[in-house]
């Protein structure tokens, strides 16, 4: 089984899941600003030439939720619940409000803050993020009140929603998110800190290379 990766978002939530749950994998890092992505030999196997791409044989996955369901499918792991439609349900329905909701509320500081400096793409403009913060608070409002009494977001224990949610809202305190207020998140995220997967979910190579 292999995994294409980037140092990215969502690559690192189906890294993370991989180290969890102990699969073997072989990791081969894509560099995005060489453009081997838009390659024929990637574009053939992820015609979005994003990453990740997972290839099992003759299953090839693009796009994180369904590759982190496959993962846990042959893991035999519950964190994605294969054998309880009230639980995938449940599961879904944070996925969805994660992609509708509240990516698009983080990504605008995860991207000034993560993914300019990683990739060298420009300066950090704080001027982009003026007028963001309104729709951050809407959403980290409600997601806060979701996390009141609860240790995770779905099922009353992990599964791969919390790592979608928590792939960007993470680097919280790097990316200047104004996410202090929201007790309940903040928890969340250091809760899933002690996960040593998720902690340090990057293959060996992308440490090397640093």
């Amino acid at each position: 089984m292999q995994i294409y990766w980037i140092k990215a978002q969502a690559p690192r939530r189906v890294l993370a899941l991989a180290k969890h749950l102990g699969l073997d994998v072989e990791y081969i890092e894509m560099d995005l600003m060489a453009g081997e992505m838009t390659r024929p030999p990637y574009a053939a196997l992820n015609p979005n030439m994003k990453a990740p791409t997972l290839v099992d044989g003759d299953v090839v996955l693009p796009e994180s939720s369904a590759i982190m369901a496959y993962l846990c499918i042959k893991a035999g792991s519950d964190m994605w619940p294969a054998r309880n439609p009230a639980e995938q349900v449940d599961v879904l329905r944070w996925l969805s409000w994660n992609d509708q909701q509240w990516a698009p509320a983080v990504a605008p500081y995860y991207f000034e803050h993560i993914v300019k400096p990683t990739f060298n793409i420009g300066p950090i403009d704080r001027a982009a993020l003026e007028g963001k913060a309104d729709m951050f608070h809407r959403w980290a409002t409600v997601f806060d009140a979701h996390l009141a009494g609860r240790s995770h977001v779905a099922c009353g224990r992990l599964t791969i929603a919390d790592f979608q949610l928590a792939s960007m809202a993470t680097y919280w305190k790097q990316s200047e998110m104004p996410l202090g207020g929201y007790r309940n998140i903040v928890s969340w995220i250091d809760r899933l800190l002690q996960i040593p997967a998720w902690a340090d979910p990057w293959p060996e190579v992308s440490r090397a290379a640093e």
